[in-house]
């Protein structure tokens, strides 16, 4: 299986996860086609997103400008917990791929405006963890 159709399926998973209340395996069980085989990297996403869920939903949350959270559409809430997971824990995916993928992911499932919103959403967040780096190495002594 490629990334892409695992984020898919990483996306439908938790998408389901939430709707349902499913346990993320049987999530993950049933968003696959019958002759797909789910590899390592859906095993560690999907368990890694709902165990920092708090965490994510956090930082989101402080980068969507006049919505709450719960407003946000199911499908892309979904797709942005993804890419957050993955720009802040899987060291061997380039933020700017997970960005990309995520936003590939929202066009999808949603549309055009849909890949907007994710994009702008998640570029405000890259944008504040860079400028974070950037402020914690520069109050370090060199």
């Amino acid at each position: 299986m490629n990334r892409r159709l695992a984020r898919i399926r990483a996306v439908q998973a938790l998408y389901q996860v939430e709707m349902t209340g499913t346990e993320w395996k049987q999530a993950l069980q049933a968003s696959m086609e019958d002759e797909e085989e789910a590899d390592d990297y859906l095993f560690d996403v999907i368990p890694g997103v709902l165990g920092t869920l708090l965490e994510i939903d956090e930082q989101i949350a402080r980068q969507l400008e006049h919505w709450a959270l719960e407003r946000v559409g199911n499908v892309d809430r979904a797709v942005m917990r993804l890419a957050v997971y993955e720009m802040q824990y899987c060291d061997d995916i380039p933020v700017n791929v997970a960005l990309n993928e995520a936003i590939n992911t929202a066009k999808a499932f949603g549309g055009d405006e849909a890949g907007k919103f994710v994009n702008g959403v998640l570029s405000n967040l890259r944008n504040a963890r860079e400028l974070g780096a950037k402020n914690e190495y520069d109050s370090k002594d060199h």
